[in-house]
C-alpha cells in the first residue's frame, strides 16, 4: 500500500460541498468548545454548500485546498479586504479563512498556504495583507507574527451572541 502524498490545489466551482465539510469541521474542532451550542449551531448554519458554491463563483476570491492523496485536509481563503482594518491601503486583501485539521499541524502546511496567500495578494498588486485572530489562541498568534504580520487593532468576531476579542493583523507586501 501507497502512503498518500501531500499536495495542494486550486478550489474549483464544484469544490462547494468539500470546502463547505472542511471549513465547518475544522472550526469546530479548533473552536467548538468556546460556545454555547446555539450560537455554534447558528454561525456554521452559514457554512454551507450554497454559500460556498457563491464565493467559489465570484472572481474576487480564491481558494486554495492542502490534500493528503485526494482528501482535503486544510484550506486557505483570500479575497478583497473585508475587515474593519483601520486605514487600510488602497486595494488591501484579506486571509479570510485558514484552517487545517489538527492531526496535520505542525508539518509546514500552513506555512505553505500562507506564503500562497501573499503570492495571490501580491499579484493582484495589494500593498498590504490583513486578517484577524482570536487573542485566546497564541499558537496562531506566534505563527502569523513569524509570517510578519503584526497585531495592529481588537476585533470583535461574533459567533453567535457571543463576541470574541480577535485582533486584527496586517503584513505589507
Amino acid at each position: 500500500m501507497t502512503t498518500p502524498t501531500l499536495s495542494y490545489r486550486d478550489a474549483a466551482p464544484d469544490d462547494a460541498g468539500i470546502l463547505a465539510g472542511i471549513a465547518a469541521a475544522t472550526f469546530v474542532e479548533t473552536f467548538g468548545s468556546l460556545y454555547k451550542l446555539k450560537d455554534l449551531n447558528g454561525f456554521i448554519a452559514g457554512y454551507c454548500v450554497a454559500s460556498y458554491a457563491a464565493e467559489l463563483a465570484d472572481p474576487d476570491i480564491a481558494v486554495r485546498f492542502a490534500c493528503m492523496g485526494d482528501v482535503a485536509i486544510g484550506f486557505c481563503k483570500v479575497s478583497s479586504l473585508k475587515l474593519p482594518a483601520p486605514d487600510p491601503a488602497p486595494g488591501a486583501m484579506e486571509l479570510r479563512q485558514l484552517y487545517i485539521y489538527k492531526p496535520w499541524h505542525g508539518l509546514g502546511i500552513a506555512d505553505v498556504l500562507t506564503d500562497w496567500a501573499k503570492d495571490q495578494a501580491r499579484a493582484r498588486g495589494a500593498p498590504e495583507l490583513w486578517l484577524s485572530v482570536f487573542t485566546e489562541n497564541p499558537r496562531a498568534r506566534r505563527f502569523y507574527g513569524r509570517h510578519g504580520f503584526a497585531e495592529i487593532a481588537p476585533y470583535h468576531f461574533m459567533v453567535g451572541d457571543q463576541a470574541d476579542e480577535d485582533i486584527l493583523c496586517r503584513t505589507k507586501l
